[in-house]
């Protein structure tokens, strides 16, 4: 059974707690309460007593209510003191960092005039506009890239049927462990051991770009392992009558001994992107994925070659197709991700 009469019982510490919380964020709902004792008859004496309030302030908000409504129990607009650096800094910090350069807060007070500003309100004004990140290499691009990319297309659209189209890249693993950021536990950094002396393979890969068969290589970056590479793309398909290799414009693509090659295997032609444009090369999300998926591991250098191999064995076509999105590189025609009737 419940009884009758019910009285509150607290610490001493949370009866203060509430009280300040009264005078803090709930300010506008004990104003609320004064109005709706008021409201049953009690007078602004009596509220106060109850609220632990001056009767003038009871009779204050009262009145207020009187004349707003509810609008009148929140704050009203009040003077003070301007806000420090006025109204244009945040503009000014703004133009200043869209700049790329090393900014820092003495840095940015320096080209601010030196404003009558202490360190911590600077870099207070600093974080409501910007954040403090590594900037990132972006290759500087070809002015002659879309050029380049209708010509591909062209070429592309007037292969015969039955054509098979590959992209083709190449990439560098190290035995030093790759460093990607992830969740760690609070209090430390994990440690990730470094081999005494450092070794790196070359991996050379392409995709076929409607099936998403792959084909790779390990070797040393050289024309050779290129070549190589070029000759396992032909085999993949000995019954298509035109193969397209698309790289970019690396100076072993561009070797004597892949253009004896091509001269002696009309069959296969290579075709090569815009300079400085490596976005536009699917191979090179696939070598994303790849770094990923070795990323943070210390392991010795025969573990390191199989890592790469279990990589690849692990995903099937349709897999490395996705990871590869050839549809969103400007390489090909408008409407290829479409119908892929060329396709061998």
């Amino acid at each position: 059974m419940r009884p009758p009469i019910v009285f509150a019982k607290a610490p001493a510490t949370s009866i203060e707690q509430l009280h300040a919380q009264l005078r803090g964020h709930w300010r506008p709902a004990i104003r609320a309460v004064m109005v709706l004792l008021s409201l049953h008859g009690l007078p602004a004496a009596q509220i106060a007593d109850l609220l632990g309030y001056d009767a003038a302030t009871v009779r204050r908000w009262i009145g207020r209510f009187n004349r707003h409504g509810l609008a009148g129990l929140t704050y009203l607009p009040r003077q003070g003191r301007p806000r420090l650096g006025g109204e244009c800094l945040m503009g000014r910090i703004a133009a200043l960092l869209a700049r790329p350069e090393p900014w820092t807060l003495a840095r940015l007070w320096r080209y601010l005039n030196r404003p009558r500003l202490s360190r911590r309100t600077l870099y207070r004004r600093v974080r409501q506009v910007a954040v403090w990140r590594r900037p990132k290499l972006v290759a500087q691009g070809d002015p002659d890239r879309w050029r380049v990319m209708a010509a591909i297309a062209a070429r592309l659209r007037g292969l015969p049927r039955g054509a098979v189209l590959w992209a083709a890249d190449e990439t560098h693993v190290h035995l030093l462990p790759h460093i990607r950021a992830g969740w760690t536990l609070r209090g430390g950094r994990p440690d990730v051991v470094t081999p005494g002396k450092n070794r790196q393979v070359t991996v050379f890969g392409a995709v076929e770009l409607t099936t998403g068969r792959w084909v790779y290589r390990l070797g040393r970056r050289c024309a050779d392992g290129f070549l190589q590479l070029l000759e396992q793309v032909a085999a993949a398909f000995p019954a298509a009558p035109k193969i397209v290799v698309i790289c970019d414009n690396d100076s072993i693509h561009h070797a004597r001994v892949i253009a004896r090659y091509l001269q002696a295997h009309p069959r296969v032609e290579v075709l090569y992107g815009a300079r400085y444009s490596p976005h536009d090369n699917p191979v090179e999300r696939i070598w994303a994925a790849l770094k990923a998926f070795i990323a943070n591991t210390a392991v010795g250098w025969p573990g390191r070659l199989r890592q790469i191999h279990a990589f690849f064995r692990a995903r099937s076509p349709d897999q490395l197709l996705i990871t590869a999105a050839p549809w969103i590189s400007f390489w090909l025609p408008a409407g290829y991700k479409r119908n892929f009737w060329n396709a061998a």
